[in-house]
């Protein structure tokens, strides 16, 4: 969330609602993997792998960019030598999305994938061709994965080994060096640490659909309060039950004027999906130029709420439907509520374009879900006063009050469109936009409208105003405690409440805050004694990236340990770290009553040559220090996913039952004490 929203100063009020998995101390393997080889012509094969991937899981595209997840990677021995590779390794259709945690698109497959590589022999007596297939397979944890595969021309079959061992010995043709391969992997794969990012909520499918069809009908509400529709639901029903020759049709046709409301903006989202593709749209709102046309949209969009001009369709439109509502009958009712639709659209089409916009951001049915939820917030007062026509007597009189909705919304609008703006920035690494500059544009946006609604600025629409509503008053200060709140993340805060929004705080002029240097003050300086061998992690911990060092100064100060089974590109430890690590309860833990020990399975460094070796667990070789945690995980705890937390005293005895990702703070720093009170009994 990987997740934009429609409307900023909504998200400040709903909480997204996350599932908590549990990790259990077992190794997973959520890809199955089969293959097939196909001669082509003389010489000439044709090498096609497949990939079944458990629901909910994924595997990240060899094409991922660098600095985000670690991607596919296929290694071919002896290529160029013995047999030579036509072109690149080509993929079946992929999704993207951009990840706020990498500041990079995230190029993925669900469900299935497949991999197609054309190679022609030079050697025409060979039989075996050899390959190493590693990837990362995520889910709500991280599983760095690795096959040995055999294509196997004499017997027409492809063989998926996990013993590094068998895959040496298989046929008679030798392997690269474990130095020449090693090389390889590490310019191939580089992945680099992102432990200072602000994450963002990740929901799946389901809860951000459902996301987007209430934030719609939230924004349908408001669009209802605008001028253009407003007065016209006494109007619309009051036609409807004087001109029915009885009761029960009046409520009927308003009932069914209601309806077609419904139906037309549906049909306009079902319109959108099917020119641009349930997949394309999601394409499409991360790549940087419609990024930077969404941005363009939602200024204009906000210009002409905050009243520089009038969006309108042609007035042709309008006089068109209109004759046509004279029908009467259902087609009557039917152009009536088109009729309304264009009519309104100066108040309605930004907001609509606002949401097909957001929606668009989570591809699939998305667009169809938002103008559902849009429509039925609009559609719903015209049947409930039509049922119940003595209520109209409690609506407010319209009045300039209807232009400050329009207002209010436009202000939100100009405050959204530079989140669009930001994701262009950050795709490009072009650091314009920077936390800085977008926390003080936000700022700037959002202090403006508390003045507005405190009456002290007018716009021209604007009617005489001689005093403020309790109403906008209460609306002013929130939005005043707002914008006070933001100010603080110019110095550093992390500003969690709209985490997701700013760029991370890692793409900043000062990462630390402004005015704060990592030399020049704050917390790191007065750490005294700092140990040998270990670094400052994630919130100024003091952490050890080797077990051995880790250990034995938790011994020399006696306090228990905390195994972290973590990589660079684990999404879930960066969420740990920056969401939980962070709170008071579990950061004096973290920093004062144990000792970290950061293990990452994903590190490309390479291990010395006599230290590589053949894992007795998985028969995998062993050649990065990644590689050797990993197998120790595996080797030692049963378990092949990350983030996973194991407390330890000096004799490596557990203290309790490890977990994986908790991003419950009270459930984690309870585990937590539960650990450091084993470890003092």
């Amino acid at each position: 969330m990987r997740n934009n929203i429609l409307f900023v100063f909504l998200a400040l009020f709903i909480t997204s609602v996350q599932a908590q998995f549990g990790t259990t101390s077992q190794v997973v393997e959520p890809v199955k993997w089969n293959g097939s080889i196909e001669k082509t012509e003389e010489n000439a094969y044709q090498f096609t792998l497949n990939a079944e991937i458990e629901e909910h899981w994924h595997i990240y595209s060899q094409n991922t960019p660098e600095g985000g997840p670690l991607p596919l990677w296929f290694n071919y021995l002896n290529a160029e030598t013995d047999y030579e590779l036509v072109g690149e390794t080509t993929e079946s259709e992929s999704h993207t999305q951009f990840s706020e945690i990498f500041g990079v698109d995230e190029v993925y497959f669900e469900e299935e994938a497949q991999f197609t590589q054309n190679i022609t022999l030079k050697d025409v007596a060979l039989q075996v061709v050899k390959m190493e297939l590693s990837y990362q397979v995520c889910k709500e944890s991280c599983i760095n994965q690795q096959y040995y595969v055999v294509f196997d021309l004499k017997e027409n079959v492809v063989k998926f080994l996990e013993n590094y061992d068998d895959f040496q010995a298989y046929g008679a043709t030798p392997t690269n060096t474990s130095e020449e391969k090693t090389e390889e992997a590490s310019e191939l794969s580089q992945v680099k640490q992102s432990g200072e990012e602000i994450v963002t909520e990740i929901e799946d499918e389901s809860q951000s659909t459902l996301t987007i069809f209430f934030l719609a009908f939230f924004s349908g509400f408001l669009a209802l309060l605008t001028p253009c529709v407003f007065p016209m639901i006494p109007m619309t029903v009051g036609f409807f039950t004087k001109q029915s020759k009885t009761r029960s049709k009046g409520i009927r046709n308003a009932l069914l004027y209601g309806f077609f409301i419904v139906v037309i903006y549906v049909l306009l989202g079902t319109l959108v999906t099917g020119i641009f593709g349930a997949d394309a749209l999601n394409a499409l709102s991360t790549n940087v130029t419609f990024n930077v046309i969404f941005f363009i949209l939602l200024i204009i969009f906000a210009t002409s709420f905050l009243g520089a001009f009038e969006i309108m369709l042609p007035n042709s439109w309008a006089n068109k439907v209109d004759r046509q509502a004279d029908r009467g009958g259902v087609v009557g009712i039917f152009f009536m509520a088109l009729a309304l639709a264009i009519v309104s659209f100066s108040c309605t089409g930004p907001i609509v374009g606002t949401l097909l916009v957001q929606a668009a951001s989570n591809g699939g049915l998305a667009p169809i879900v938002g103008m559902l939820g849009f429509s039925l917030a609009i559609a719903i007062p015209f049947g409930l006063f039509a049922l119940f026509p003595a209520w109209m007597n409690t609506l407010p009189r319209s009045g300039g009050w209807l232009n400050t909705v329009k207002v209010f919304l436009g202000f939100l609008e100009l405050a959204l469109a530079f989140k669009f703006l930001s994701n262009a920035d950050l795709v490009l690494q072009a650091h314009i936009l920077e936390r800085e500059i977008f926390l003080a544009v936000w700022i700037a946006i959002f202090g403006t409208l508390a003045f507005y609604l405190f009456g002290k600025i007018r716009l021209p629409h604007d009617s005489e105003l001689p005093h403020i509503s309790v109403g906008r008053l209460g609306l002013g200060l929130v939005v005043l405690m707002f914008t006070i709140y933001l100010i603080p993340g110019l110095w550093g805060a992390p500003l969690k409440m709209i985490s997701g929004f700013p760029p991370p705080m890692n793409y900043s002029e000062a990462p630390y805050g402004v005015g704060y240097s990592k030399t020049g003050g704050g917390a790191s300086s007065e750490i005294k004694d700092f140990p040998e061998h270990a670094k400052l992690g994630p919130q100024d911990i003091i952490t050890f990236e080797d077990y051995e060092q880790g250990m034995a100064y938790a011994k020399e100060q006696n306090l228990p340990v905390l195994l972290d089974f973590t990589g660079y590109a684990c999404i879930n430890c960066r969420k740990m770290e920056e969401r939980v690590w962070s709170e008071p309860q579990v950061l004096g833990k973290l920093k004062n009553e144990m000792v970290l020990i950061s293990l990452y399975v994903d590190a490309k460094e390479s291990l010395p040559e006599n230290e590589q070796y053949t894992s007795k667990t998985t028969g995998k070789r062993i050649r990065t220090i990644g590689n050797k945690w990993s197998d120790f995980q595996i080797r030692e705890y049963g378990a092949n996913a990350q983030p996973y937390y194991i407390m330890l005293d000096h004799e490596e005895n557990r203290l309790n039952k490890p977990v994986g990702y908790t991003p419950d703070v009270e459930e984690y720093a309870s585990w937590l004490q539960k650990g450091i009170d084993s470890f003092k009994k």
